[in-house]
């Protein structure tokens, strides 16, 4: 972009101007580029493991961001450089993160990725508070004391192009700013020989030492306690308070390796279309997603329940028994088909009349450890919505939550011994264009002072085997605690 271009973008009134450069990304990967950019506080990866154009062309870098938007209890705290510059208490928390992501207005530029800077973080799951006002505050303890919503605004960002095998490094400035063109300028050359850079060596993941023995936990519930609350949920169900509840456990253990490393074993051990790493200074988030939450592309709308385990087979001809095994389960099936008219339901609040689509049904998706009964749901978002409804709309999921939402999150509040937090919420970014793309925060470590805490729930239905649940939410946990003791070994 020229200077007269940049001039001209300026004084049609747009507050923040992307600069970028292209160039070859044959040499690194986003892990290296992460190293290389990245490593620091209210920094992140992105990245999607599998699949081909539609889930894995991008990976995104998060170069460290100066800004950060935190929520607590209808608190808004926002940080510039560490120092809070806003503070307030509202109502309405989400109609704020909307109006603040409204004050950047940011010039469309041609060329660029789809995703080229925007809010990225979290909503935690008991954001849902701050819309159904049905449900009271939680009251139960939070001992990790993670915000409900944390939000970095990243406006430095570097995507990598898996397909074209390109790098887009973007940086947005503000024109308001002295010589703001020459300085944003001058921030692109600096990336480039940071590019140019060798990254510190990190040890190997020795997998003969780590990634067999899985780590002794200490969990949020006894097995006796979990399965007691089993029985309590189909008491509800038989007495027609609900249908479907999804009760889970939080296991902690001590943990002391670098959390990129978690995530190096990660990627290995359960690769997914939804990968993140995410250091906000005093606590990570690492995870590796199989599911969205809500994706917005250009007013496309989509959700994809997912529900339905079991675990992977020791063969080909294993699996395939499992598989069959899993899809004539009755238990399953009522499960997974309540789910999908959840998903239609909530898509349909904020869709267009007739838009509603249901593309895919029922289709098994393998993952590292288990495998799954998977849907697809679709609807044009109808003006003048944008995708912070849609995020209203549909958060929590119903995977997390059960049927009918309110009172399923009612019974967890009364049951599940802590708050929630991260798990069950949205991990993702809102983007400067209006785009949204957000998976759920399962298959999630929350890492703070020198503890690892990762949740994992079953749903419950009426002909629920309590021990089974139960084993269920340790299949679920399996992959992230092998990742662990690969992590931690090879640290040794």
């Amino acid at each position: 972009m020229t200077r007269e271009e940049f001039l001209r973008l300026a004084a049609e009134g747009h507050n923040r101007i992307p600069l970028s450069f292209e160039t070859l990304a044959d040499f690194d990967t986003p892990l290296t580029l992460y190293l290389k950019l990245a490593d620091a506080p209210n920094s992140y990866l992105l990245e999607s493991v599998q699949g081909g154009e539609k889930w894995g062309r991008y990976s995104i870098i998060g170069l460290p961001c100066r800004t950060v938007l935190r929520v607590q209890d209808h608190r808004i705290s926002v940080t510039s450089d560490g120092v809070e510059t806003e503070a307030c208490e509202v109502d309405d928390p989400l109609a704020f993160v909307e109006a603040f992501q409204q004050r950047y207005r940011v010039a469309p530029v041609d060329g660029l990725p789809r995703f080229n800077g925007g809010l990225v973080g979290y909503f935690g799951y008991d954001s849902v508070r701050y819309v159904e006002r049905k449900l009271a505050s939680c009251p139960n303890p939070d001992p990790l004391g993670t915000p409900d919503i944390l939000l970095m605004v990243s406006d430095a960002v570097v995507v990598f192009d898996n397909l074209a095998g390109k790098l887009h490094c973007i940086v947005l400035v503000d024109p308001a700013q002295p010589d703001a063109y020459e300085a944003g300028q001058a921030k692109l050359q600096a990336l480039r020989e940071r590019l140019r850079q060798p990254i510190t060596p990190r040890l190997g993941l020795d997998f003969e030492k780590g990634g067999g023995t899985e780590p002794t936990f200490r969990s949020s519930f006894s097995r006796e306690d979990y399965e007691e609350a089993v029985n309590r949920i189909k008491d509800y169900i038989l007495a027609g308070d609900c249908m479907q509840v999804v009760i889970s456990q939080r296991m902690s253990i001590s943990f002391k390796a670098a959390p990129i490393d978690l995530y190096r074993a990660l990627r290995c051990f359960n690769p997914t279309p939804y990968m993140y790493f995410f250091n906000f200074g005093d606590f990570h988030v690492v995870g590796s997603s199989p599911e969205v939450l809500v994706r917005v592309e250009e007013g496309l709308v989509t959700v994809r329940p997912i529900a339905g385990t079991r675990p992977r087979g020791a063969n080909e001809e294993a699996d395939l028994a499992l598989e069959q095994d899993l899809l004539s389960d009755a238990k399953e099936l009522a499960e997974h088909l309540m789910l999908i008219d959840l998903g239609r339901n909530d898509v349909g609040r904020v869709a267009e009349n007739g838009s509603v689509r249901l593309t895919e049904k029922m289709v098994i998706e393998r993952y590292s450890n288990v495998m799954h009964i998977v849907s697809n749901v679709t609807g044009q978002l109808k003006a003048p919505l944008t995708a912070m409804d849609a995020l209203r709309a549909i958060l929590p999921a119903g995977t997390l939550s059960g049927a009918p939402k309110i009172r399923a999150m009612e019974i967890i509040d009364e049951l599940e011994p802590v708050k929630r937090g991260v798990y069950g919420g949205a991990v993702g970014y809102l983007a400067w264009n209006g785009n949204m793309d957000t998976a759920i925060a399962i298959r999630t470590a929350v890492i703070k002072d020198g503890e690892l805490h990762v949740q994992a729930g079953a749903g419950i239905v009426a002909d629920s085997q309590p021990a089974l649940e139960w084993e269920e939410t340790l299949n679920k946990r399996r992959a992230m605690f092998r990742a662990v003791a690969l992590a931690e070994h090879s640290s040794d």
